[in-house]
């Protein structure tokens, strides 16, 4: 037990981190493979990458880090992509924030809005998708 949280609960934080990081990978590697070597339109390619990247990230958690046996598979999933999209909403308002606004550099920008949104998506997927 650290800081009175449970080895268990570490254990999801860490595992969810790391489907996170699987996460941005496939996000960011689709999206380049769309965008730059097929030419498909930037705004197509992201959107269908975070898809991806989302979906993946669904079954990751689903069956390694929460270890869910929900039968509803379909509300859970639709639970999980409502809380990663408005998880994503939550990104591009630190990032309208902070960068486009505060004029911070869009980079320590971007890296505040994934830390913000990987406990955003944490914790109400614990409390919420995942919840037994």
């Amino acid at each position: 037990m650290i800081f009175g949280i449970s080895d268990d609960l570490i254990d999801k934080i860490l595992k969810f981190g790391v489907v996170g990081v699987t996460g941005f990978i496939i996000d960011f590697g689709l999206t380049y493979l769309m965008k730059e070597k097929a030419h498909w339109h930037k705004y197509f390619a992201s959107g269908l990458a975070f898809s991806v990247a989302a979906t993946s990230n669904y079954f990751l958690n689903r069956v390694w880090t929460f270890q869910s046996h929900n039968k509803e598979v379909l509300v859970e999933y639709t639970k999980f992509i409502g809380v990663s999209v408005v998880g994503l909403l939550i990104s591009l308002a630190i990032l309208w924030f902070m960068h486009g606004w505060k004029e911070k550099h869009f980079y320590l920008s971007k890296l505040t809005a994934v830390f913000v949104v990987m406990f955003w998506n944490f914790i109400v997927n614990y409390l919420f998708t995942f919840a037994n």
